[in-house]
């Protein structure tokens, strides 16, 4: 679904990205682990085009994505949800999920299995999303990239700052869309449990660079958890 050769971005004078290189299979869950400040973030904005790459190539179902903007790489099937989450905080939690039907056709209605996965999200459509507990709000964000009806989910760190029971719901969600078999999941995470819980490939991340890669049923044994120690 995804493929990614030799891709290098800078910084001023930083050599940030290293000539990463990986794939992303469609109907599976990808996991990038990595410390704060190893360039994970900065490749997801190169990924959606948020910033340019210096060299390499990305190709999505077997296009070369090349200078296209933001808003073709949604059109393309990529959805992204960021850290932080970004919801629009004024706007309700319906008007929030609209938002992600803007590169859909004039009349595309919410995908049910959005209420589905997060039942909170149907229970709530009137409420601000910025009345909403960040657990929620992470929630709302990840249905709001389902409504545009994605090939490829991206998600950055989707369990940052989020109470334990609502991590639980989102493991089931992203487990769901993995089973459904019709979408790549790309998961970047800090938090190893959850990221071996889900992972049916491992990638981890130090100073730009892929240093390990493997099957997720081997996390353990490949000794993951201990590359991610500071």
């Amino acid at each position: 679904m995804l493929t990614v050769l030799n891709l290098n971005q800078y910084y001023g004078g930083s050599h940030i990205l290293r000539g990463l290189s990986f794939e992303v299979p469609q109907g599976k869950v990808t996991a990038l682990l990595g410390r704060n400040g190893v360039g994970k973030t900065t490749l997801l904005k190169t990924l959606m085009g948020l910033v340019p790459a210096a060299s390499g190539s990305v190709r999505f179902e077997g296009r070369e994505l090349g200078a296209a903007p933001p808003y073709a790489r949604v059109r393309s099937g990529i959805g992204y949800v960021p850290q932080g989450r970004e919801i629009f905080p004024r706007l309700t939690v319906a008007e929030n999920l609209a938002m992600g039907l803007a590169s859909r056709p004039r009349g595309t209605r919410l995908p049910a299995r959005i209420f589905e996965l997060f039942p909170v999200l149907k229970q709530m459509l009137r409420r601000r999303g910025g009345d909403l507990s960040g657990g929620q709000q992470q929630q709302l964000a990840i249905g709001r990239a389902l409504a545009m009806g994605p090939k490829l989910l991206i998600l950055d760190e989707p369990t940052e700052g989020i109470q334990p029971s609502i991590i639980k719901d989102i493991e089931r969600a992203i487990r769901a869309l993995a089973a459904a078999g019709d979408m790549a999941i790309l998961l970047v995470e800090q938090y190893y449990d959850f990221a071996r819980s889900l992972a049916d490939q491992y990638l981890v991340m130090d100073r730009g660079e892929i240093v390990a890669s493997g099957a997720g049923a081997d996390m353990d044994v490949d000794r993951v958890r201990e590359r991610l120690v500071v």
